[in-house]
C-alpha cells in the first residue's frame, strides 16, 4: 500500500520545448518542498520529481557555449572548467539538467537526499 501512495505523489515535468533554467527551477522547488504547505527548511519535506523528454530541451548553441561547470579531482591543480557543449556532447542534456538542478538546491546536508529523488529520462 505504501508504494502505491508514493508513486502517485511523484511530480512529472515535461521538458520538451522548455528552457533549461525553467525546468531546473521548477524541479528544485518541488525537491526542496517549497510547493507544499508543510515546508520545513531543516528537514527534507520535498516530493520525488521525474523529468521526461530531457533530450527535447530548447537550448541555443550560444547558451551551450556560455554554460560551464567545474570538476575537481582532489589533487593540487586538478580543477577543470568544462563547457556546456562538451558536457552535452559526452553525456547529453540529461547531465546539464541534473547539474543545473543541483546548483539551484541549497548547499547543505539535505542536498544529497534531494538529488536522490530526482530522475531524468530522455
Amino acid at each position: 500500500m505504501k508504494n502505491a501512495k508514493e508513486t502517485s505523489n511523484i511530480k512529472i515535468i515535461d521538458a520538451s520545448g522548455r528552457t533549461l533554467g525553467r525546468v531546473a527551477s521548477e524541479a528544485a522547488m518541488s525537491l526542496m518542498g517549497k510547493t507544499k504547505v508543510s515546508f520545513e527548511r531543516n528537514k527534507y519535506s520535498g516530493i520525488p520529481v521525474k523529468i521526461v523528454n530531457a533530450s527535447k530541451l530548447r537550448i541555443t548553441p550560444q547558451k551551450l557555449e556560455s554554460i560551464y561547470h567545474t570538476r575537481y579531482s582532489g589533487i593540487p591543480g586538478g580543477l577543470r572548467v568544462i563547457k556546456g557543449t562538451e558536457t552535452a556532447a559526452k553525456m547529453g542534456l540529461k547531465e546539464l539538467l541534473k547539474l543545473a538542478t543541483e546548483q539551484m538546491l541549497p548547499s547543505n546536508k539535505l542536498r544529497r537526499d534531494m538529488m536522490k529523488n530526482l530522475t531524468i529520462t530522455d
